[in-house]
């Protein structure tokens, strides 16, 4: 969840004033974390919402959580070297303070020499005669696992690493094998012409290609670690001492705030072109239909870059061996720029290929409506909102998610449809503001949500129109990953009694708004800094309660494929604790009858069989991720998967299922289909999904209920 704030509103903190114009512009990159580092402290203790001591305890917490996300496996660090960073348990939020590098330059130092070690010993391991009649096993569990005490433990644990990895290609190859073997057992029962190659490998050829392809997959990672800049570890870093404030207060680099602001925006400036990495080499993945990659007719799916001129000037950059996001920002820049990219074609033919930037919209991160026929023979609108997205700079063509509602809302009115669907599922949710223009879809000027700041004041946010696009039936549906303005949105809706809110037992549990303090603003500098995503409020329903933690809790509660998993803002430590202010004044409608709705979809899933075995396979797939060891033993490990196999045969009923409903695409994209190859693609596979929904046919059930 997010506000903009302009600087001058930041400024209105007193103590900020003491963080102006600190320090000189920094001559290196030791001198730039010094001064990150700094900076980021300043803004932590006067900005957020609930500053924590900077303090020895809170050192222990940075130490605990920067070890885990390092080495969470304790594949890298032997023992001794955590002896040796244990030393500085309680310094961290000195080296804070002070802008003191010794403690990262210290572990990343070391692991990039582990690296190097250990890279050394892998090729060793298999170079080697490998043994998988063994009665080794793995242990899968990081909690469970210690860090070796030498480097001969060391050796023996990415050899029962690598012995896994080679046992699962061996399934992988095993499992191709049985699917060809029955596509050829079907052409021949059925006496087609039989064009099915066949040709199962031996146990040993089988090893062979496992180990060579497992070789090649490390020998890959190592090389991409290799050439990973030591300045993105930092980034890790200081995330340790912010995520330590609360798990949504982050550090970004100035190009990971340049991709969340795509992700956020949905759009980016650039060729329309996905970049794959594979064993040292860059291609071109699935063009974007009428982006400059597509309408340049010389470019396809497959093709391996080699060179890049950013700009026509400058000489072209060899990409072979770079890391992608790094070939990227070259390919990226500003919009109306030529960008030159020299390829390999799959004939082995070069092609240097010129193209003009352009702006790139990512789909799938807009809303999107379907009309669906019931088995009542009545229809419905269901809109998928996938994120509260929005573009701040509207005079000059921003989009953002309520306009985009209100597009879908007023392209299903047209259908005549008798209820609304707005599907919340998986929204991680964006901006706060769009809450508010989306609740003003659907119902006339009221509160929607209460915001208190860290020094206890309370504003409560409003919708201010009385103009409705829609004021029929409206259901919304949610799951464990619907957060932030997704749950402000169900809560208020379930609040004023304008919605049933249908789906798991409650929300996500994110209830804090962060914003953007760009870090150079404070600083004798032009340099950019990156920015601190800072927590600075929590929000609250306004019926006083908080979601923060708890979420929403659904009218119509169904659980899903996430409700055995630990999923939700309950489940992390540093997660802000849930409380609850006053309600604040607001006029509820009609109530909803929820407990009759609740207790007829009770009674339809109650025997329902596809309900019992998704969850069954839900609690199945969660057992085996906490399951804590692993035989490394070639027949106990076929075995398993025989196992493993004839269970999940069981649960492919469900890729079968079909809920009956029936849908209907708007006449503009019956149209886009026929000409746009990679929509008609995404758009069969979203109706497909959409067949195969068991929780919609339970949602449509529910909505034709209510009047």
């Amino acid at each position: 969840m997010f506000k903009k704030f302009k600087l001058k509103k930041l400024l209105m903190f007193a103590p900020l004033m003491t963080l102006m114009f600190c320090f000189n512009s920094p001559q290196n990159d030791d001198e730039k974390m010094q001064t990150i580092m700094v900076s980021v402290r300043n803004t932590l203790s006067y900005l957020h919402y609930s500053p924590k001591p900077i303090n020895d305890a809170y050192s222990q917490d940075v130490y605990d959580k920067y070890l885990e996300d390092v080495d969470a496996s304790k594949r890298y660090f032997l023992q001794s070297d955590i002896d040796e960073f244990k030393k500085h348990y309680t310094k961290l939020d000195d080296y804070l303070n002070q802008g003191n590098l010794i403690f990262y330059k210290l572990t990343i130092d070391r692991l990039y020499q582990r690296v190097d070690e250990i890279d050394k010993m892998t090729q060793d391991i298999l170079a080697k005669p490998i043994n998988l009649d063994e009665n080794d096993e793995l242990v899968l569990e990081p909690k469970k696992r210690v860090n070796p005490a030498n480097a001969k433990e060391q050796y023996n644990e990415w050899k029962k690493y690598i012995k896994y990895n080679i046992l699962q290609e061996i399934e992988t190859l095993n499992s191709k094998e049985e699917a060809q073997k029955k596509k050829k057992d079907s052409v021949v029962a059925n006496k087609l012409k039989d064009t099915i190659k066949y040709e199962p490998l031996s146990i040993e050829k089988k090893r062979e290609k496992a180990t060579s392809e497992v070789k090649d997959l490390i020998t890959d990672s190592f090389r991409r670690f290799k050439k990973r800049k030591k300045m993105d570890w930092f980034t890790v870093y200081m995330n340790a001492y912010t995520e330590v404030f609360d798990p949504h207060t982050n550090y970004f680099s100035p190009k990971n705030k340049e991709e969340f602001d795509m992700q956020f925006t949905g759009k980016v400036i650039g060729i329309g072109a996905l970049i794959q990495e594979k064993r040292g080499y860059l291609y071109l993945g699935e063009l974007t239909i009428g982006a400059p990659a597509w309408k340049s007719k010389q470019l396809a799916a497959g093709d391996k870059i080699l060179k890049v001129r950013s700009k026509p000037n400058e000489e072209p950059v060899n990409v072979v061996g770079m890391l992608s996001d790094e070939a990227v920002r070259l390919i990226r820049g500003e919009k109306g720029t030529p960008v030159t990219l020299t390829v390999e074609k799959k004939d082995k033919s070069i092609k240097e290929v010129t193209m003009i930037r352009e702006e790139v919209t990512i789909e799938d991160t807009y809303a999107r409506s379907i009309v669906v026929n019931s088995k009542n023979g009545k229809k419905y609108g269901f809109i998928y909102l996938p994120g509260f997205n929005v573009e701040f700079d509207k005079e000059n063509g921003g989009r953002n998610a309520s306009d985009d509602v209100k597009a879908e809302l007023l392209k299903l009115k047209k259908e005549n449809v008798e209820g609304i669907i707005l599907d919340l599922r998986n929204n991680g949710g964006g901006s706060l503001t769009e809450v508010g223009d989306i609740m003003g879809l659907f119902m006339n000027a009221g509160p929607y949500v209460q915001v208190k700041d860290s020094r206890g004041k309370v504003q409560v946010l409003s919708n201010k129109t009385n103009d409705p696009i829609w004021t029929g039936p409206l259901v919304i549906m949610q799951n464990e990953l619907s957060a932030s303005a997704s749950e402000i949105l169900a809560g208020a809706m379930q609040d004023y009694g304008r919605a049933a809110v249908i789906g798991s037992p409650s929300s996500f549990g994110k209830g804090t708004v962060q914003t953007f303090v760009e870090l150079n603003r404070f600083l004798n500098t032009s340099d950019d800094f990156g920015a601190l995503k800072l927590t600075i409020q929590k929000f609250y329903r306004i019926s006083g309660e908080s979601t923060q933690r708890k979420g929403v809790e659904s009218d119509i509660k169904m659980k899903d494929l996430f409700s055995y998993a630990e999923v939700g803002e309950r489940f992390d430590q540093f997660a802000l604790p849930w409380d609850k202010i006053a309600a604040t004044s607001y006029k509820k409608l009609t109530a909803l009858n929820i407990p009759q709705l609740q207790a007829e979809i009770d009674k339809q899933v109650a025997n329902n069989n596809n309900y019992k075995l998704l969850l069954e396979s839900a609690e199945w797939k969660e057992a085996l991720d906490k399951e804590e060891t692993i035989t490394l033993n070639q027949a106990k490990f076929n075995e398993l998967m025989k196992t493993r196999k004839a269970q999940i045969e069981k649960f492919k009923a469900l890729d079968k299922f079909n809920n009956g409903l029936k849908f209907t695409l708007h006449t503009d994209e019956a149209e886009r289909i026929k000409k746009d190859e990679a929509f008609a693609k995404k758009t069969e596979n979203w109706r497909k999904n959409l067949e195969r929904d068991f929780y919609l046919e339970e949602t449509v059930d529910a909505l034709s209920k209510i009047k």
